[in-house]
């Protein structure tokens, strides 16, 4: 399992949008990688999504954060 925030965002993303992530530069990576851990920290809907699964809480907020992105 991945450490680093960028490994466990693109861990979290469907395969589709996660080859899209990992051909952008790094920087955009680690700029939503960011945007994923704020979502995660800041959603109370999210804290209890992961008190049941974690996976799909991390989950949830990596689409919340692509789907910003289009």
């Amino acid at each position: 399992m991945p450490t680093d925030s960028v490994g466990r965002f693109l861990a979290a993303l469907d395969p589709r949008q996660r080859e899209a992530v990992e051909d952008r530069p790094r920087e955009e990576q680690e700029r939503l990688a960011a945007a994923w851990e704020e979502e995660l920290e800041a959603d109370d809907e999210l804290d209890t999504l992961d008190e049941l699964s974690p996976p799909a809480a991390e989950s949830e907020a990596a689409r919340r954060v692509m789907d910003r992105e289009v």
